[in-house]
C-alpha cells in the first residue's frame, strides 16, 4: 500500500493519509475553529528554552492510513511524549475564540444605567530497518522506537535528505515534489524527525474512535513552528491556530507581520444570525489586506479571568495537562478563584497559509506585553417598548447608529452596502436612499 503525504496536519509537517480532508452584554456566539474547514491546532507552552507542544490534527479518513512526520530540534525520549485528551484543546479554543456580544437599549425615558451581564451560549506498515539496511539508506538511523497510547513512534536522524526520502519511499510513503530541499534545510539545522502512526490494536484496546492530540516536551533555544513540509502538496490554503501559554505575555511572530484583527466594532442586528458568514468574510478581507502574509491575533489575555467569557478559563489541572509545568496546583500560590492559574498568559494566533506566501517556518518571540485583547463584535438592540416621553431624538440617534453600523459592516467584509441596508430593521421603517459614491472611491476599483 502506498501512502500519500498530505498537509492535513497543517501546523508542521507532513501527514500520511489517503484522504486530505480540519464585555459585558449577553454573549451570543463565538468564532471557534469549526467555522473553517481543515483547521489544525497547535498549543505551545513556552518558558525560557522549555517547550511543550500539543498537536491536534484535522485528519479525516481511515486511521490505518494515517501518519505524521515532524521536524524536532533534539532527540526525544519516551517520557517526553504523551497523548492528550481532545477536550483540552477544545476548551482552549472555546475560551479564546472571538465572540459576538449584544446590548439592549434601555427605555430612553428612564434615568438609569444599564447594568451589563455576561453569559455563555449557551504510518504505513511497520517502519523497521536492520543495521545492514542503514548504509543502503545513506545514513538514516532509527534512534528510538516507542509506543505511546495508540501511537507507534520513531525518532529518525539522517546524514542526507536524499537518504531519508529514499527510506520513507521504501517504507511506502509517497513523498511530494520538492520535499528534498525542505528536508535538507532541516538536516542542516541538525534537526531530527518524529514519525508517528496509529497502532490499531492499542487504539481498539483504549476504545477511541478518533485521533487524540500528540504532545512532545523538549528544550531548545528555537521558538518556532515548522510548517513548510505541510505546504508541499497541500490542496489550497490551510488554516492554522496557534495557542501559546507563557509566563511573560503576548507572543508574536518575528518573520511575518502579527496583525490585530479589528475589534470592538458595532455591527447590525442581523449579524447575530449570520455571525459565521460575517467572521469568515471579515477574516478573508483582512488576509487580502495583508497580502496573504499576515499572522492574526485573535486573543491575548491573562488566564485567570475573561470578559465576556466565551467559556470558563482553564483550570490549573487542565493547564498542567497541556504542559504548563510551572502551575502545580492551589498550594503554589498562583491560583485564583475556581482553580484558574494566574501566572499564565494565553495568545491565540490564526494564520491562513500556503507555500507561496509563507515560504519560511513560523518564528516566535515572547513579549512583555500583558495588555488584554480579544476579537469582540457588538450588536445593539434599539428600545421598541412603550415610552412615556418624546422619543424622536432617540430614534434619530438610533437611525444614525444603524447607518454607521451598515457602513462598518461593509468596510469589514466587503459586502454590498445596499444589501446590508436591506437586512436592517431601521427604527423608522425607512431604508436610506443609496448615496452618491464619492469620486475618489471609483479611482482604483
Amino acid at each position: 500500500m502506498k501512502f500519500i503525504i498530505t498537509a492535513t496536519v497543517a501546523m508542521l509537517t507532513i501527514a500520511i493519509s489517503t484522504t486530505a480532508q480540519a464585555f459585558c452584554g449577553f454573549y451570543v456566539a463565538r468564532a471557534d475553529t469549526s467555522l473553517f474547514n481543515s483547521a489544525s491546532q497547535v498549543v505551545l507552552v513556552r518558558d525560557d528554552d522549555r517547550t511543550v507542544i500539543t498537536m491536534a490534527n484535522d485528519f479525516q479518513g481511515d486511521v490505518e492510513d494515517f501518519a505524521i512526520v515532524i521536524p524536532v530540534p533534539t532527540f526525544i525520549e519516551r517520557d517526553q511524549i504523551n497523548v492528550a485528551e481532545r477536550a483540552l484543546v477544545e476548551h482552549l479554543d472555546a475560551y479564546t475564540a472571538p465572540r459576538l456580544v449584544e446590548y439592549h437599549d434601555p427605555d430612553p425615558c428612564s434615568r438609569y444605567e444599564l447594568k451589563s451581564m455576561a453569559m455563555d451560549s449557551a504510518l504505513p506498515r511497520s517502519a523497521q530497518i536492520s543495521e545492514e539496511d542503514v548504509g543502503r539508506f545513506r545514513g538514516v538511523t532509527i534512534e528510538a522506537s516507542y509506543t505511546v497510547g495508540e501511537y507507534d513512534i520513531l525518532i529518525l536522524s539522517a546524514e542526507e535528505s536524499s537518504g531519508l526520502i529514499e527510506w520513507l519511499d521504501d517504507n511506502d510513503y509517497r513523498i511530494p515534489k520538492g520535499a528534498e530541499a525542505v528536508v535538507d534545510s532541516y538536516l542542516k539545522q541538525d534537526m531530527r524527525f518524529f514519525v508517528a502512526k496509529v497502532n490499531l490494536k492499542e487504539q481498539a484496546k483504549l476504545g477511541y474512535s478518533y485521533l487524540r492530540p500528540l504532545q512532545v516536551a523538549f528544550e531548545s533555544n528555537k521558538f518556532m513552528l515548522p510548517i513548510r513540509l505541510g505546504t508541499l502538496n497541500a490542496n489550497g490554503k490551510q488554516e492554522l491556530y496557534v495557542y501559546t501559554l507563557t509566563r511573560t505575555g503576548r507572543v508574536e511572530t518575528t518573520n511575518y507581520r502579527t496583525v490585530r484583527l479589528p475589534t470592538d466594532t458595532e455591527v447590525p442586528e442581523f449579524v447575530q444570525a449570520e455571525f459565521s458568514d460575517f467572521y469568515r468574510a471579515m477574516f478573508e478581507k483582512q488576509t487580502l489586506k495583508e497580502n496573504e502574509r499576515g499572522v492574526f491575533l485573535e486573543y491575548a489575555w491573562d488566564m485567570a479571568w475573561c470578559d465576556p467569557c466565551a467559556a470558563d478559563p482553564l483550570s490549573s489541572d487542565e493547564l498542567r495537562q497541556l504542559g504548563v509545568f510551572w502551575v502545580d496546583g492551589p498550594q503554589d500560590g498562583r491560583v485564583g478563584k475556581g482553580g484558574q492559574a494566574q501566572n499564565v498568559f494565553v495568545t491565540r494566533l490564526h494564520v491562513r497559509y500556503d507555500k507561496d506566501h509563507f515560504p519560511e517556518d513560523l518564528m516566535f518571540q515572547e513579549t512583555g506585553d500583558r495588555q488584554n485583547y480579544q476579537g469582540r463584535y457588538v450588536i445593539r438592540h434599539p428600545w421598541k417598548g412603550n415610552s412615556s416621553c418624546d422619543t424622536s431624538a432617540y430614534k434619530a440617534a438610533v437611525k444614525e447608529r444603524q447607518e454607521r453600523e451598515a457602513q462598518t459592516l461593509a468596510n469589514l467584509t466587503g459586502w454590498d452596502i445596499d444589501d446590508i441596508r436591506g437586512k436592517i430593521d431601521y427604527i423608522d421603517g425607512v431604508i436610506p436612499e443609496p448615496g452618491e459614491v464619492p469620486w475618489w472611491k471609483r479611482l482604483w476599483q
